[in-house]
């Protein structure tokens, strides 16, 4: 692949956690006792959805919600300072007005960026006309295949990161082969990831020798520590946001010094089967 571009990959975590997004007691619970803070995170994704607990979200987003909403993400900017990274993250729900309402919305907490806010997840103006009514950056990706579907978003500027996922986008090598293509145009590229331990190194090895890659999801961390348990030994630590990378060939598990054969037994389960295809 090149060789080594990094060190060490930058991840974000998740949010989904705080329930309460109203309170700013709840926020403030939540930016002091998440398990995960305690593992190195300094960036998170947290839904709208959670600021309005019990509603439907979308495709139309309501003024009521809309002051729900930013109310909410400025009560977990206050919770959590300016040292944590919150990124605003939707499932495509929202048409083109209602996206743009939701970023603006949250756009006084500086957020990471905005993924996936456009019902449409394949090419259209509607990408287009979000980027230009907004000052974050927006991100998308995960539900793309191979360099076809992602080269329109590089092409017009749509977007301002593209969000592949290996196991969905053709594999390592697809992979490398629209992050070459983005760079052709400055565009940084992130990797979508809520797969077993063996795509998260995978994603790693890929990430440590992409030259315009941005951060990687991650779901380490979470109640049970399933993904740390297939494991040998030695479990991934994230300080700072950031997973040392391998320098071992294929996923890079080589030096923990591997994982479970579980691992591999549940590999298709936890959503890694196209992997190694």
């Amino acid at each position: 692949m090149g060789g080594p571009q990094r060190n060490a990959v930058p991840m974000y975590s998740h949010g989904d956690f705080l329930k309460d997004m109203s309170s700013p007691a709840s926020c403030r619970e939540w930016a002091q006792t998440d398990p995960r803070a305690a593992r190195g995170f300094t960036a998170y994704k947290i839904e709208p959805t959670q600021a309005v607990p019990g509603e439907s979200l979308g495709p139309v987003v309501t003024t009521a919600q809309l002051k729900k909403i930013a109310r909410g993400f400025a009560n977990v900017r206050e919770a959590v300072g300016d040292d944590i990274d919150i990124a605003v993250h939707s499932h495509n729900q929202y048409d083109t007005p209602s996206a743009i309402a939701v970023s603006r919305a949250t756009e006084a907490i500086h957020p990471l960026f905005f993924e996936d806010p456009l019902s449409s997840v394949e090419f259209c103006e509607g990408w287009m006309a979000i980027k230009r009514a907004t000052r974050t950056p927006v991100l998308t990706g995960e539900k793309l295949e191979l360099v076809k579907q992602f080269k329109p978003f590089v092409d017009s500027q749509a977007v301002d990161i593209i969000h592949p996922d290996i196991s969905y986008a053709g594999g390592i090598t697809g992979c490398r082969k629209i992050a070459d293509y983005a760079a052709l145009n400055r565009t940084p590229v992130a990797l979508h990831n809520v797969g077993s331990l063996v795509r998260t190194y995978a994603s790693v090895q890929l990430a440590a020798a992409t030259p315009n890659f941005y951060r990687s999801e991650s779901w380490l961390g979470r109640p049970g520590r399933v993904r740390e348990k297939m494991a040998a030994n030695q479990p991934p630590v994230i300080k700072n946001s950031l997973f040392p990378a391998s320098g071992w060939p294929g996923t890079g598990a080589g030096d923990r010094p591997g994982l479970h054969a579980r691992a591999y037994a549940q590999r298709g389960r936890l959503g890694v089967g196209s992997l190694f295809t």
